[in-house]
């Protein structure tokens, strides 16, 4: 194991070789970030850390593809789930849909395709949306969703003109 911490600095063997519950690396660009929690993950497994219980998460695909090669340079033969934390979220959804209240097959729109469809739901129902753009209207449901209310318990606030348009567009939006 020692062979894992001879080429890094004295923080970053501290690192590596906490084995006990979550790490949380954050440093800037070219700091080892990516060689800390690959050769923490190769120290783990060589401690006999099952690597069906071991989850590195990132943000981008080419930063988890990465990881996943370099854990596989350290620690042949060894499967660890690397993934971002979005393919790791709709994972977890897909996984336990039904109870938020979704069904497993549902699909996530990005900025554009819920535009669209808000614009979609404005024509099919003619709604009058009193000079909001669809990216306000939009905002304010992501809000009520940020708040976990669902279409269906939405109520528009009073005096909130807003809210009125959104409690029209928000369930058939959903």
């Amino acid at each position: 194991m020692n062979h894992l911490l001879e080429h890094l600095t004295e923080p970053q063997r501290e690192a590596v070789s906490h084995c006990d519950g979550p790490l949380l690396v954050l440093a800037g660009p070219g700091s080892g970030k990516t060689r800390v929690i690959t050769h923490r993950i190769a120290y783990m497994l060589e401690s006999g850390v099952p690597a069906s219980q071991i989850l590195a998460l990132t943000f981008t695909n080419k930063a988890a593809d990465e990881m996943q090669r370099r854990v596989a340079e350290l620690a042949p033969g060894y499967r660890v789930w690397l993934s971002t934390f979005h393919r790791f979220g709709a994972m977890l959804l897909r996984r336990y849909a039904e109870v938020v209240g979704l069904q497993p097959n549902f699909t996530i729109y990005d900025t554009s395709d819920a535009r669209q469809t808000i614009k979609r739901v404005i024509e099919a129902r003619d709604i009058n949306v009193l000079n909001y753009s669809p990216d306000r209207i939009a905002e304010a449901i992501s809000a009520a969703k940020n708040k976990l209310i669902t279409a269906e318990q939405y109520e528009p606030a009073s005096g909130s003109m807003l809210s009125r348009v959104v409690a029209q567009v928000y369930p058939a939006y959903q």
